[in-house]
């Protein structure tokens, strides 16, 4: 029996996805917030404490725009082109503002900054590199690490007291670890990926 609309011999017709929707909000949300997240930080000096928390809760929340823009776009089937560019640079411009605000103000080492940074322009053209060849999904490593660079940087941006504040750098260690271990990995399976058949083996 075939479906209303829909003669025998062809399948139905799927409605496009809309590009305005609400996973792709939440996207848009996310790259509004990381201004106010910078004029926040700006005003603050990273000496105010107001201002330091409101610049905390910005990026707490633009974050969490992350975890639930995704969730929505798999559960009510609204992924779009659109998403899948949009989310990872949005997701990439807050992390590295925030790294680069905390070096400015010499809180974080200019050559952490530099080597994460490069970690993640870096898996993003490799992810592109072998996009014929088939996705890189993401790792268990790869949701630590995120886990590990937000954790980090809430640490830095709340005014904490000293003994607090001093674990810190422990925090963004541990997420420089598993940020360059995650690369090496994902580097290591896009050449897999791209490895020639023989045989149909690879």
């Amino acid at each position: 029996m075939t479906e209303p609309g829909a003669s025998a011999g062809t399948r139905p017709v799927v409605p496009a996805v809309p590009v305005v929707n609400a996973a792709n909000a939440l996207t848009g949300l996310r790259m509004v917030l990381v201004p106010v997240f910078v004029v926040f930080v700006l005003v603050s000096e990273m000496t105010h404490p107001g201002w330091r928390v409101a610049a905390c809760l910005t990026f707490v929340v633009a974050s969490a725009t992350d975890l639930v823009d995704g969730w929505i776009a798999r559960r009510y089937a609204l992924v779009t082109s659109f998403g899948k560019v949009a989310d990872p640079i949005a997701d990439k411009a807050l992390t590295g503002t925030a790294l680069v605000l905390l070096s400015w103000y010499e809180l974080v080492p200019w050559w952490v900054t530099g080597l994460i940074l490069a970690r993640e322009v870096g898996i993003t053209l490799v992810r592109f590199w072998v996009l014929r060849h088939g996705v890189i999904a993401a790792s268990h490593g790869g949701k630590a690490k995120t886990a590990l660079q937000i954790t980090a940087i809430v640490w830095y941006l709340l005014p904490l007291p000293a003994m607090l504040a001093g674990v810190a750098p422990w925090i963004m260690g541990a997420a420089l670890i598993v940020t360059v271990a995650t690369g090496v990995d994902y580097l290591v399976r896009a050449l897999r990926l791209r490895r020639p058949t023989v045989g149909g083996y690879r």
